[in-house]
């Protein structure tokens, strides 16, 4: 049994509508139906706020589905980040002038009051 059919089964259980889930969780009713039909897995927080409206605890739904509802892969490869980290030093390299340029103007306006109030006490002070 899959995640949105046990989902399916439980709201049916509790004699909540597709449009009473929807609104209770803020989800969209075409979301819930999607979800319902194993059309889309839920996100996590999606699953979270369906459990809490559902009274249900998450690791119901893990348990009782046929496969894994959730599966993640997070894969760095070091030769893009180093070439990543290249490019950045070329861009810097090529264009530290106009960084710089921009960086100074930048502080500039962002102290703009502090530079023309010092400006002022030191012109009045001569």
């Amino acid at each position: 049994m899959g995640l949105g059919t046990r989902l399916k089964e439980i709201r049916t259980s509790l004699n909540i509508s597709q449009k009473e889930l929807s609104e209770q969780t803020g989800l969209t009713p075409r979301t819930i139906q999607r979800i319902e039909n194993n059309e889309v897995k839920p996100s996590l927080h999606s699953l979270k706020v369906i459990g809490d409206i559902l009274k249900t605890d998450l690791t119901e739904f893990v348990n009782k589905s046929e496969t894994k509802p959730y599966e993640f892969n997070l894969t760095i490869k070091i030769t893009d980040m180093n070439q990543f980290i290249n490019d950045l030093k070329t861009l810097i390299k090529n264009n530290w002038k106009i960084i710089l340029l921009i960086v100074l103007v930048t502080l500039f306006i962002s102290n703009y009051n502090e530079i023309k109030s010092g400006i002022l006490d030191g012109w009045n002070s001569k």
